[in-house]
Order: structure tokens, then C-alpha cells, then sequence
């Protein structure tokens, strides 16, 4: 057996094998005292985690009793259990256990004596050299791991539910909380022994910050808390012999509970008394200090940033800290003036309501922040406005500013096109009754736009949505209006900013913009970035001249037709930019006026022709690139046809009306210019008055163009399918920029072409011609896109077969058919770095910081939580 075992082993095998063996027998006690006791470990540990936690404050004082001896007697039956399954490990165990893992058994083989041949020598030769042989074995033994583990005797883990609580409860709570029970706690103690006891305690609002009171250890008898501060008074000893009198909480009766009982929990809503009387009792004279109501106010006028945003400072100040705060713009009536459509009384809207920006890191109780926000497409913008702020502190306290009178600053447009169009779009936002009058304000600008409307994307949605607001504005629903303000706005945008596809348009149009600006007194900074448009789209227009320039010299062009350009450098240019910024300076408008007017006459001198053939200025034409404009040519083709439809129908429905006599037939051969309607509908009131039977030809002649409509729209629409499956063709051939990035976007382009082709083909099968104008405007749209960024990776490449020294580098742009330059920046950006474009996605960062933030405070100030927690999130504070 395992005992003779050790009795035959001699002492230099025991000896060697000390240590495996003596760790080995340590383990068994490991093991076999888990097996046995880890019922009363667990129930210890979740007893102990119950106290530290504070439950015994928390529940009745009978459920404390009863989990107490709940508790005693579960440790109780596991101890006994324990003991009775417990067996103590002896040094045979262990011997067994390390032979186990040992080949062949070598301990057991060691212990073994010979039976028979103890007087052969050979045999005791061959016993001797086993003998050995089995030492040998034992000299690679190593010590044997306990087996703790305890699943099949606890399947369902309860062992790791009570460790999970006490190490919540170490981290959360507090052991000192244990002494809190009663008959544990030294106060309960001396309170059986001694007589009546008591403790209290006075824990201020979390926001505060400031720490809590123990009143045992309070020496004065008059003292200050703030308001809403928790009390927490705990009696001892024989009930009645304590009670509790207080004039702080201003609770009604019946929410009074009896003054001995051991328990009283209540705020601080007043100054008042708190007195302990009976035995070794106290009495203080609390002095409640308010929570002040939090302050804000405008620190200076609200201004109105280069890109429209409305910038107005502010300051606000708490005694603990302001959480959140918004500012209601309100229309101010009595200050607008009241003309044209701001005539009638406005249509019912609420105030606008914006968040003030919060500080993400620092103090909250005293700060300075400016409120800036894009409001300029609300329909206050740009009207006068009463501005009141506001700020909450956390107990729920709201501050008000007092009012301020403004007017809201928006976006402004220069172009007078987009100015009407925004007026417009304010009168129909303020009354849906002025969607008559707009209609025909928006007919007479579409009158005539030869000259006038120079973007032709911007004049067919223009018609488009003159021609919805004249069918709904009978019965103009808010839904409606809505959506034709939005496309008024982006139209607005559209004309004010431009789609321009040469350098010297942009550069009229910067011009215009800043001509304007300055005849209408615009702010300083306004006209400092107009001038800064106007100084860049004239230094790219210098740019493609001088690529133009360079292309002759090498051959592709006529020589001899840009020597101005030549002889006029970028210094010269300077100068005159110079000049001009000087005189804007000095106020000297009219002389600023005459300059520009200069400039322009000599940038129109200069001629320049631009590479019509998408061959980017780098020799022969790239045919693809032939095919994709051939293609844009005919999509503008279609788009005229389409447009010429529409206003055939929008004639034929003005002429049943009465209104233009026989604009249907000027419609009808859709070739008359539009110089010509008005004569022609003057011409067919008179006939039409005269002569009776005028009406009933024109009734005639409106079936016949009903019946050639139809066939014009399916003749269209065929046409447009052609055109789709033709581009289809150019995008699965061989295209420029394979593999590069702006290839790609290319591709993508035409991706995007197709699909509005597509589109604008249903739209014209179904009769929808407003719907084709937009979505064949799309598709043009798209493929300008792509052709520049085809241009765009052709003279990439290029560059790179040059070596790097791609023509027309040292002019600053390596594509003239590209909108960007090659940071990626919009023209007008040169002197910045980066972009304005957003990187971010998803929600609000700033408002997710604060709330962390406020979380963070809410935790510092919880005087539960263990010291080290609490000074972990002081100091994360301190660094935000």
C-alpha cells in the first residue's frame, strides 16, 4: 500500500525527490480543501459582498436579519459538509500522485523487494540493474498540478457569481460599510452596552462637488449646505429612547415619518433646525444656500461670417456650472417693412430654436463661446428678429437674456438673378397666397434670358419650377412649397456661384459678383473675399493663356495670335490688383469701378481658345474623348427639344385659359424667338377678339399639337435610349486614366450620366417633361464632370511621360478642363490649405463630448464610490 511504499523507499530516493514530492502534497491540500469548502467560500464572499455594497442601509432592518442568518446558516451546513468530506493528504498520497506520472512506475518499482533467487547471485544482479534502472526514471520527476477544477460539483457556477460581487463590491463600494450592521457596527455596540447612539450624515447635490458631512464630527452649531442636500440620520439603541425634530425639509404631515424612528432620510429645501433629542443628542441651525439662477447674455453683436453662418458671442456664468442652454429667434413684426410680398399678414411659424455650444473641456461655471450656425435657407434669414438666450444648470434652473434685436444674418447674393430668386422664395416662405404674383414675377424674368440667365442649368430648373408653382398655386400646400424653396435656393446657389466652364467666364462672373458688392455697401470682409474670387479666376484665366501660348510655340496652334497676353505677365497683373485693393481701402469706390472695368477690357482683348477636343492641351485629340463631347452635344440637342416641348404644352394650357392668345402656335413650329411672344400674344388677343370663330380654330389646332405631342415624346424618348446605350458603348471602350483615381471618378461620372439618361427616358415615355428637363440637365452635368476628370488624368499622364515637366505647370493648373486644383481645393482657395469639405460622419461629436463630460461630474460627485475612482475622474476632469 501507499504507506509500506514510503517505508520501502530508502532515504536518498526520498531525498532526491523532496521538492516534486513536497509540492505535490501541497497541491492535494489545495485540491481536496476546494472540493470540500468552496460552498462556505461562496457564501462568505457574497455575504461580504452584500455589506460592503451597503444593502443593510438600504433594505428593512428585518431583511437585514433575515439575510444574516440566512448567511451564518449557509456557512454553518457548508462547514460541516466540508469537514465531513474533507481528507487530509498525507506523504503516500503525493507519492502516488508523482509516480503516476512517471514512466513505468518507477517509485512503485523502488519500493518493490525481491521474492524468490535472494541468494543467486545473478539474480541479484538483474534485480540490482533494474533497481537502478527505475532510480534513473525518477530523476526527471517534476512536481504534479492540483486538478481545482470544480464544475461537475458546482455546474452551475455559483462560486463565480459570488467573486463577481465582492469584486464589484470592492470596487464600488466600501468594506467600512460592513461595520454599519447591526449588533457589528462599534456605535451598536456601545449603544446596547452604553445606552442610545446615533450618526448622521449630510451629502450634498452630486453637481456641487463639495464633500460630505459627518455630523457626529460637526462641533458648530450652525452650518451651511446647499439646497436639495441629502440628510441621512441612523438612532440606536431602545426605540423612542432618540427622536428626531427638523424644520429643513418642508415636508407636508403626511409624509413625516414617526420622529423615533431609527431611519430618517430627507432633503434640505429650507433653512431650519435639526435637533437629535434625548441622550448625548445635538441640535444645528442649518442655513440652505440656493442654487443661483444661471446668467447668459450677448457679449457683441451677431455678425455674419464670409459664407453666410451667423456668429453671435455670448457669455453665461453659474455658481456650479451651466449643462446646456439655446437661443429662440422669434420674427420681429413691427420692424420689417411691409412691401411688396411682405404686404399681407405672415403665415403662422414657429421660433427657431438653436443649441448654444457648451465648452468640451475647463470650468463650466464661467465661460465664452460664440453660437455659430448656418441658418441662412430658414425664412428669417436676412429679416429682423428678436434673439433671446437661454442657460439650465443641473438642478433644472433656466436664465434668460434679455432680448436682442437684429437682424439675422444669412447668406447674401450679388448676382441680381439669385437676389430676385431668393426675394421669390422669401414671399411664397412667408405667405403661400403670394404664389400667384411670384408666378408671374418668375415669367417675366424667364421672359427673355438671352444675356441675362448665363447658366443654361440654372434656366431650365428655373422653368421647371415655375411651371409646378403655376399649377399649384390655386392650392399651394406647405409640402409643395416647401420643395419648390428648396430648388428655388439650390437654383439661387447655382446662378450666385456658377457652373462655368471656362476660365473667362469665371472670371466676368467674379467680377459681376464683386461690382455688385460694392455698389451695395457690402461689409469690408465680403468685398475682401470677393476681391480674393475675382484675384484668383483672373490669375487662372492669365494661367490658360499662357498654356495657349505655350502650345503655339511647340507647333499645334497659329503662332503670333497671344503676343498681349505674353507681353501682360503675372507682375503687371499684380500691380493693377494692387491698385484696386488700395482704392477699395481708401473708400475711392467709383475710381475702384473704373479700374476693374480696365482690367476687364484688357483681359478681353487677350484672346484665348480654350482645347475644345478634351485632348487637354497635350497634342492630338484623344478620340474617346471627341466621342464623350459629341455625346454632350447631342444630350443638349435632346434637352432643348424637351424644353421646346414643355413650352408648347405651357402655351396650349395658358391659351385655354385667355392669358396668351396664341403663344400655342408660336410653340407649335418651336423655332420663333422669344424676342417675338409678346407681339405674337398681343396680335392673337386682337384676332381673337374680333373674330368669333378665332377661339374654335384654336381649339382645332390644340388636339392636332395634342396628337404631335405624343409622337415628339416618343420620338424623344427613342432618341434619349440611343443616346444612353451610345454612352454605355464609350464606357465599355478604351478611356483615359485607367487605374488612376481620377480615371476612375470618370468612369464614375459617366456611371452617373447613364443612370439620369435612363431616368430622363421614363420621364418622357410617361409625359413628364419637367422631370426629363432635370434629369437631363443631370446627365450633361455628369459628363462635363467626367470629361474633366478624363482631362484631368490624360495631362497626369502626360506629366509623368514628360518626366514631371507637363506643360502649363508652371501656371498653376494641371488640367484646364478641371474645377479643383491639384490640392483638391475649389477655385478661390488657392491661399488656404485644405479643404472646407466635412471628414466627419455620424453624430454630433461635440454634443457625445458633453455628455461624457456631465457623466464624468455626476461620478466625481457620487461619495459612494472608492477614493481611487474618484480621484482617477478628478484628474480627468482637471485635463478637459
Amino acid at each position: 500500500g501507499p504507506d509500506g511504499m514510503t517505508d520501502s523507499l530508502n532515504d536518498a530516493t526520498l531525498s532526491r525527490l523532496k521538492t516534486p514530492l513536497r509540492l505535490t502534497l501541497a497541491g492535494l491540500w489545495a485540491e481536496r480543501l476546494a472540493r470540500a469548502f468552496w460552498p462556505l467560500w461562496s457564501v462568505l464572499a457574497a455575504a461580504l459582498a452584500a455589506l460592503a455594497l451597503g444593502l443593510q442601509d438600504i433594505v428593512p432592518v428585518e431583511a437585514v436579519w433575515i439575510g444574516l442568518v440566512a448567511a451564518v446558516a449557509g456557512a454553518g451546513w457548508s462547514l460541516w459538509t466540508g469537514f465531513q468530506a474533507f481528507r487530509r493528504p498525507r506523504l503516500a498520497d503525493a507519492i502516488v500522485r508523482l509516480d503516476a506520472t512517471l514512466p513505468g512506475r518507477p517509485l512503485a518499482a523502488l519500493a518493490d523487494s525481491l521474492a524468490i533467487g535472494t541468494t543467486d547471485p545473478a539474480s541479484q544482479a538483474v534485480w540490482e540493474a533494474h533497481r537502478n534502472r527505475m532510480a534513473a526514471r525518477t530523476k526527471g520527476a517534476a512536481p504534479v498540478r492540483p486538478d481545482l477544477r470544480l464544475a461537475r460539483r458546482d455546474p452551475f457556477g455559483l462560486r463565480y457569481v459570488a467573486l463577481t460581487a465582492l469584486v464589484m463590491a470592492l470596487l464600488f463600494g466600501s468594506l467600512w460599510r460592513v461595520a454599519t450592521v447591526t449588533g457589528m457596527a462599534p456605535g451598536s455596540a456601545e449603544a446596547l452596552a452604553l445606552g442610545p447612539s446615533w450618526e448622521g450624515w449630510v451629502q450634498p447635490p452630486p453637481y456641487t462637488g463639495k464633500p460630505a458631512l459627518y455630523l457626529n464630527d460637526i462641533t458648530r452649531d450652525e452650518f451651511a449646505v446647499p439646497v436639495g442636500s441629502r440628510v441621512q440620520i441612523r438612532l440606536y439603541g431602545e426605540v423612542g429612547a432618540l427622536t428626531l425634530a427638523e424644520t429643513v425639509s418642508a415636508r407636508p404631515g403626511t409624509d413625516v415619518p414617526p420622529a423615533s424612528d431609527p431611519s430618517q432620510d430627507f432633503e434640505i429645501r429650507q433653512s431650519g433646525q435639526i435637533d437629535i433629542q434625548g441622550p448625548n443628542g445635538r441640535s444645528w441651525a442649518i442655513a440652505a444656500t440656493p442654487d443661483k439662477t444661471p446668467l447668459v447674455e450677448a457679449t457683441a453683436p451677431a455678425t455674419r461670417e464670409q459664407d453666410g453662418r451667423m456668429r453671435l458671442p455670448f457669455k453665461a456664468e453659474d455658481d456650479y456650472g451651466v449643462t446646456g442652454g439655446n437661443a429662440t429667434i422669434s420674427l420681429d413684426l413691427p420692424a420689417i417693412t411691409r412691401r411688396y410680398g411682405l404686404t399681407i399678414d405672415p403665415e403662422p411659424r414657429e421660433d427657431l430654436i438653436l443649441d448654444l455650444p457648451m465648452p468640451i473641456r475647463g470650468n463650466r461655471a464661467t465661460f465664452e463661446e460664440a453660437l455659430i450656425d448656418d441658418i441662412s435657407k430658414h425664412p428669417f434669414a436676412n429679416m429682423p428678429v428678436q434673439v433671446r438666450l437661454s442657460a439650465t444648470d443641473a438642478a433644472g434652473q433656466t436664465g434668460l437674456s434679455q432680448p436682442i434685436t437684429m437682424v439675422l444674418p444669412g447668406k447674401r447674393f450679388f448676382d441680381p438673378l439669385a437676389a430676385a430668386i431668393i426675394e421669390l422664395r422669401r414671399d411664397i416662405l412667408w405667405n403661400r397666397a403670394n404664389a400667384p404674383s411670384t408666378v408671374q414675377i418668375l415669367k417675366a424674368i424667364t421672359n427673355k434670358p438671352e444675356g441675362f440667365i448665363r447658366n443654361e442649368r440654372a434656366w431650365l430648373r428655373l422653368r421647371v419650377a415655375l411651371r409646378r408653382l403655376d399649377l399649384e398655386k390655386a392650392s399651394l400646400t406647405p409640402e409643395a412649397r416647401d420643395e419648390i424653396a428648396e430648388q428655388l435656393w439650390e437654383i439661387s446657389l447655382m446662378v450666385e456661384e456658377g457652373d462655368l466652364s471656362s476660365a473667362l467666364e469665371r472670371m466676368k462672373r467674379a467680377q459681376d459678383k464683386l461690382a455688385e458688392a460694392m455698389k451695395n455697401g457690402a461689409d469690408p470682409a465680403e468685398i475682401q473675399r470677393l476681391m480674393d474670387e475675382y484675384r484668383e479666376a483672373t490669375r487662372d484665366y492669365m494661367a490658360e493663356l499662357g498654356r495657349q501660348a505655350k502650345l503655339r510655340e511647340d507647333g499645334t496652334d497659329e503662332p503670333g495670335q497671344s503676343d498681349q497676353s505674353m507681353r501682360f505677365n503675372q507682375d503687371q497683373l499684380q500691380e493693377l490688383f494692387d491698385k484696386l485693393q488700395q482704392l477699395m481701402e481708401e473708400g475711392r469706390m467709383d475710381e475702384a469701378a473704373d479700374l476693374m472695368a480696365k482690367i476687364q477690357q484688357l483681359m478681353e482683348n487677350m484672346q484665348v481658345e480654350l482645347d475644345p477636343n478634351g485632348s487637354g492641351g497635350q497634342g492630338q485629340p484623344n478620340p474617346a474623348m471627341r466621342d464623350l463631347g459629341e455625346a454632350l452635344r447631342d444630350q443638349q440637342g435632346l434637352s432643348d427639344e424637351a424644353f421646346r416641348e414643355l413650352q408648347r404644352q405651357y402655351g396650349q394650357e395658358q391659351g385655354q385659359d385667355g392669358q396668351q392668345g396664341q403663344q400655342g402656335q408660336q410653340g407649335q413650329d418651336g423655332q420663333q424667338g422669344q424676342g417675338q411672344q409678346g407681339q405674337q400674344g398681343q396680335q392673337g388677343q386682337g384676332q381673337q377678339g374680333q373674330n368669333g370663330e378665332g377661339q374654335q380654330g384654336e381649339g382645332q389646332q390644340g388636339q392636332n399639337n395634342g396628337q404631335g405631342q405624343g409622337q415628339a415624346q416618343g420620338g424623344l424618348s427613342d432618341r434619349q435610349r440611343a443616346l444612353r446605350d451610345r454612352l454605355n458603348q464609350l464606357g465599355n471602350g478604351q478611356l483615359p486614366g485607367d487605374g488612376s483615381a481620377a480615371g476612375e471618378e470618370g468612369r464614375r461620372q459617366l456611371d452617373e450620366a447613364g443612370r439620369a439618361m435612363d431616368e430622363a427616358e421614363r420621364a418622357l415615355r410617361n409625359g413628364d417633361l419637367g422631370g426629363a428637363l432635370d434629369r437631363q440637365a443631370e446627365a450633361m452635368e455628369a459628363l462635363r464632370e467626367g470629361m474633366r476628370n478624363f482631362g484631368q488624368a490624360m495631362a497626369e499622364e502626360q506629366q509623368r511621360q514628360n518626366g514631371g515637366a507637363a506643360q502649363g505647370e508652371a501656371f498653376g493648373r494641371a488640367d484646364p478642363n478641371s474645377a479643383r486644383d491639384p490640392l483638391g481645393r475649389e477655385p478661390g482657395e488657392g491661399a488656404r490649405i485644405g479643404s472646407d469639405r466635412n471628414m466627419l460622419q455620424g453624430e454630433d461629436m461635440g454634443r457625445r463630448a458633453e455628455e461624457l463630460l456631465g457623466e464624468i461630474r455626476r461620478r466625481q460627485g457620487e461619495l459612494a464610490r472608492p477614493d481611487a475612482e474618484r480621484d482617477y475622474l478628478k484628474r480627468l476632469l482637471d485635463m478637459f
